[in-house]
């Protein structure tokens, strides 16, 4: 039962994160109002970092900045080890 909230869950927030990285590349193309950088990085962080990668190499954005080019790899590393360790360690 929990194995199938987390992965509901999981999808989701990486489908927001795909959505996200496509609406900002969008305002930034309209030169309207853009999703705030500590917006993007959250929604890995919450989770949604595989979303927000496929969504930079998607839609060709923010793939310059090194930051997001590297962060949101390595938020998922970070990410997969600790959900090793819990389901090792404490479940």
């Amino acid at each position: 039962m929990l194995y199938t909230i987390v992965a509901i869950y999981l999808v989701i927030i990486n489908l927001i994160g795909i959505f996200v990285m496509w609406s900002d590349k969008r305002k930034a193309k309209k030169g309207a109002w853009r999703i705030k950088e500590r917006t993007l990085f959250l929604v890995a962080l919450l989770g949604g970092c595989i979303g927000t990668t496929i969504g930079m190499y998607w839609f060709r954005h923010k793939t310059q900045h090194w930051y997001f080019k590297y962060g949101f790899p390595l938020i998922l590393i970070a990410e997969t080890a600790l959900v090793v360790w819990v389901m090792f360690f404490l479940l």
